[in-house]
């Protein structure tokens, strides 16, 4: 039985991290680098996919938060204003 694998050559341009991981990951496998970018991203297309959260609705249309049992409170919601708006965030 003859299997032809099909393969393009083409250039990326990755993080220094990403590099970095899929060097060690390639030298631990004893694959090439190509191959180890390769069935990293073999694995990735096989992973599951995280459940998509139900959205609910209310009478008037309008998306709900689904119930989790806490009361969104003001001081919660100006807590997380300031943690996601923080200004240190955007010097």
């Amino acid at each position: 039985m003859l299997m032809h694998i099909s393969s393009m050559r083409t250039t990326i341009t990755i993080a220094d991290k990403s590099h970095e991981f899929a060097s060690y990951y390639a030298r631990v496998r004893g694959l090439t680098l190509s191959a180890a970018i390769d069935e990293l991203i073999q694995k990735a297309q096989a992973a599951p996919l995280p459940p998509q959260p139900e959205i609910q609705y209310s009478p008037n249309g309008l998306p709900m938060f689904p119930p989790s049992g806490r009361t969104i409170t003001a001081e919660l919601v100006q807590q997380l204003e300031e943690e996601e708006f923080a200004p240190e965030k955007f010097a």
